[in-house]
């Protein structure tokens, strides 16, 4: 099983999600499954079936967070470099192409969400952070091509 690194906040909302899954979702599906088989012959009963459905995917992704909670190791920020890119760290670059300002935070592939500028450290762009400093030039393979960036920031949430 490959270890997996979260920064704390991340490691709180699969705790909340899971917890909304197995106390809540579950009792909601129950209910859903419950009521769909009071109405009749349950062998041609769509409501029955897609509640039956919603209810294995509920615990495949209870089983996968509770695995991944398992085997994570929680970062620990206070001992991180804070002046260099690791994950966790809130980086503001420069595109030096455009002159556009971007903000991204590193974190693991499990916390990635690009709309909120989460990155995940494998992600390219991700990846060709690491480990620079502030003031780096860096040049960054990209699917669209090559992003030359300056290190403006650097900071932890």
């Amino acid at each position: 099983m490959e270890e997996t690194y979260l920064t704390r906040k991340g490691h709180q909302k699969l705790i909340e999600q899971l917890e909304y899954l197995k106390k809540v979702k579950r009792k909601e599906l129950s209910k859903a499954i419950g009521e769909a088989r009071a109405h009749g012959d349950i062998s041609e009963n769509a409501e029955y079936d897609a509640a039956k459905e919603a209810q294995a995917f509920n615990e495949q992704r209870v089983a996968e967070l509770e695995t991944k909670l398992a085997s994570c190791r929680i970062l620990d920020d206070e001992n991180m470099s804070q002046d260099e890119v690791l994950i966790g760290a809130t980086v503001r670059i420069k595109d030096l192409d455009n002159e556009e300002e971007l903000v991204y935070t590193l974190v693991s592939e499990i916390e990635a969400d690009y709309s909120q500028n989460k990155i995940s450290i494998s992600s390219p762009v991700g990846k060709g952070l690491l480990n620079h400093k502030v003031n780096e030039i860096i040049e960054i393979k990209i699917p669209a091509g090559v992003l030359r960036c300056k290190i403006l920031k650097i900071s932890r949430e």
